[in-house]
């Protein structure tokens, strides 16, 4: 048996057409979907500039841990620490649009770390095929685990990976100097270009 599009009856060719549409599926309007369930709003307004030295008593905005604010005019290298990072430093890093990881599990937490590594993975590469992502950790944090982006932060007791690729589709996006390179970690080696 033959179908032609011709010949079909006008009423079932948009049932089809509409079936075949829906059936493909949005896939940006379905990941904007499944993200509204998660609010990472913007932080209030602060200065931003360089400060003439680097102590952490001068820095950030005033909330814990700060996404913005007063900073040095260093960045720190992206990477995997197994130490903390000065919030000084990786204050530059957000403006300059990279994602920072904190976690604070003095008993260890490799799970929840391992949620955070796979965020970092995520994040675009600079120029110097260094992803624009630092994880570190920091004792300091009110709770086990922290994502952020300039001015906006994700504070859990237990990494939701939806949360963090919601939260990482906005990179960029508030920063006031995006796309920026990092800064390799002393023991990188970029792969060499052929």
């Amino acid at each position: 048996m033959r179908y032609d599009v011709a010949v079909m009856p006008r009423p079932l060719l948009p049932l089809l057409t509409a079936i075949a549409l829906t059936g493909c599926g949005d896939t940006a309007s379905d990941d904007a979907d499944a993200c509204e369930r998660f609010r990472f709003p913007l932080s209030a307004p602060s200065p931003s500039h360089h400060l003439d030295t680097c102590s952490s008593e001068g820095c950030g905005n005033g909330e814990r841990p700060p996404n913005s604010g007063l900073h040095c005019g260093n960045v720190s290298a992206c990477g995997i620490f197994s130490e903390p990072v000065a919030p000084c430093l990786y204050i530059h890093n957000l403006e300059h649009g990279h994602a920072v990881f904190l976690y604070n599990c003095p008993e260890g937490c490799p799970d929840e770390v391992a949620k955070l590594e796979a965020a970092a993975a995520t994040a675009p590469k600079g120029g110097n095929a260094v992803r624009r992502a630092l994880v570190a950790p920091d004792p300091t944090l009110p709770r086990r685990v922290a994502a952020m982006l300039w001015r906006r932060t994700y504070l859990a007791d237990a990494a939701d990976p939806e949360a963090l690729r919601c939260l990482m589709r906005l990179q960029d996006v508030d920063a006031p100097e995006p796309r920026l390179t990092c800064p390799a970690p002393p023991e990188f080696h970029a792969p060499s270009r052929r």
